[in-house]
């Protein structure tokens, strides 16, 4: 079981330089100008004509920024980077319709919050009814804060 093994060594007096990975012979600084220029157009770009109601429109953001006034009596955090709140639908007739959940069925606020959430939509200029569904599935658990919430609380 003596196998031995040679290792053999080749002087050379030079290499060939590899080829290097450019786009165009741009610089380095040309390279990160570019791609700045991308993201600056990219985070600049909004969409052409979102409706009010719609998603991401600006009657539903002023909803939505509405519930964010709503603090959890026991946490110092929203209700929305909470993550109890689940929907915010808005009709074309100024309807809103907000889908939420509690931390527990026995939350000591359980027959308030509703309540101020429904008085909170009412009073976004251009909302017209306000109706509040309360669920129970999918149950609230921690994953659904968002990373301010947890970072509030100490949990990242």
């Amino acid at each position: 079981m003596s196998d031995t093994r040679k290792i053999e060594i080749e002087k050379v007096d030079s290499v060939e330089t590899p080829p290097r990975a450019r786009v165009a012979d741009e610089t380095p600084a040309e390279t990160m100008e570019r791609k700045r220029d991308y993201l600056a157009g990219f985070l600049s770009k909004t969409p052409d004509s979102v409706p009010a109601t719609a998603p991401g429109g600006d009657l539903q953001e002023a909803v939505i920024e509405a519930l964010k006034s709503i603090y959890d009596p026991e946490i110092p955090v929203d209700i929305y980077e909470l993550g109890l709140i689940y929907d915010v639908a808005i009709s074309e007739d100024g309807d809103a319709v907000v889908t939420m959940t509690l931390t527990t069925p026995h939350c000591p606020v359980a027959e308030s919050m509703p309540a101020e959430v429904e008085m909170r939509v009412l009073s976004v200029p251009g909302i017209r009814d306000a109706e509040v569904k309360l669920v129970w599935d999918p149950p609230w658990d921690p994953s659904k804060m968002s990373d301010e919430a947890r970072l509030e609380l100490g949990m990242l």
